[in-house]
């Protein structure tokens, strides 16, 4: 338990570009109710969604101003909710509640998202192998059952889950096509082990992924980028292949609009799957089916998948990609270089 009663939190007033709409504010460390975690934050990693909650942007539930960005953060457990006791002192990564809270020095996590980290996984990889890793695996091997004698296409590949997806699909045995938007990018992608890197806005890409394939498409397209370039990749895909949704970055509008085609879909002959990193305990999972028709997956797999990614890493067969690391006083310049494009795979934050 921390003696102190104040903490130092970014947190977003208006909203706006992240260098006017952070403000580093001094506020009361947040007590955890039955059923929560609090987290003293040693590191957070910066992610596309927390740019909703600084823009506002499209959000699912938008909490009440000022609040704190930041939906993943690494640190020590330090309080609990009662009967969580066990939880005090144990390293590990964690989604926030609600998925934000994290730009801070303490912050609010359920335990069905926390994940023990071994203390020979040092910083910063401590903090950047969580998300991308699960939810390239949620995407590849859950939901595509990605083959070594299969292809695959993965935009945004020098970004966080992208970077991560090359990897895990190396591990499979599978050929990666990566998708990228500049030369240092398209080399990054190469030295992760792609086999083919591509430029989006200098190649004639989908004309490229055809030639390689011989015409036949890949088998699976793990795409981050959305309504841009989803019209090519679906182009691109083989006869019985998988388009994963992984994201939207290009336009999260049109998360929530009427905008696929059922007809583009029976005659393209593959399947569109849906791609969520949101685990949940038997009976959230219950409510959420029974009012909301919503599946998510189950803290068993999260747990599963975090064992392998550990494995895989304590092997040396992935490594993250971290862009930049810095310094707690720097989060607003840090998250205007991944708004602006110009970061590459994990931006860090070292909280003091």
């Amino acid at each position: 338990m921390t003696t102190t009663q104040t903490m130092r939190a970014w947190r977003t007033h208006h909203y706006g570009k992240p260098l006017e709409a952070l403000h580093l504010d001094t506020v009361a460390i947040p007590e955890p109710n039955p059923g929560e975690l609090r987290v003293k934050v040693q590191a957070f990693t910066l992610n596309l969604n927390d740019l909703e909650r600084i823009s506002g942007g499209n959000m699912m539930v938008e909490p009440e101003l000022p609040y704190s960005p930041g939906m993943e953060v690494m640190g020590i457990v330090d309080a609990t909710g009662e009967g969580l006791e066990n939880w005090i002192g144990k390293r590990v990564v964690a989604t926030t509640a609600g998925a934000h809270g994290g730009y801070a020095q303490y912050a609010i996590c359920p335990p069905v998202s926390a994940f023990e980290l071994p203390d020979t996984v040092e910083l910063p990889v401590a903090a950047a192998v969580y998300f991308p890793y699960h939810l390239a695996w949620l995407g590849l091997c859950d939901r595509a059952e990605l083959q070594a004698s299969e292809t695959v296409l993965i935009t945004a590949a020098a970004g966080g889950s992208g970077s991560a997806a090359i990897q895990l699909a190396k591990n499979i045995g599978a050929t990666v096509i990566a998708l990228s938007g500049s030369a240092d990018k398209v080399a990054t992608c190469k030295k992760l082990g792609a086999d083919h890197s591509l430029d989006y806005t200098e190649d004639d890409w989908p004309a490229r992924v055809l030639e390689i394939t011989g015409k036949r498409g890949v088998e699976v397209v793990f795409d981050n980028v959305g309504e841009a370039v989803m019209e090519q990749c679906m182009n691109c895909i083989a006869y019985n292949g998988r388009y994963l949704m992984m994201g939207f970055a290009s336009n999260k509008v049109v998360a929530d609009e009427k905008f696929i085609i059922p007809r583009r879909l029976t005659m393209g002959n593959f399947r569109l799957c849906g791609v969520l990193l949101a685990y949940t305990d038997p009976a959230m999972s219950d409510f959420l089916k029974d009012a909301m028709g919503w599946n998510l997956s189950p803290q068993t797999l999260g747990q599963s998948i975090h064992d392998s990614v550990m494995d895989l890493l304590k092997n040396g067969r992935i490594n993250p990609l971290i862009g930049q690391v810095v310094a707690f006083d720097q989060v607003p310049q840090a998250i205007q270089a991944m708004a602006d494009r110009n970061t590459v795979g994990r931006s860090v934050v070292i909280v003091d």
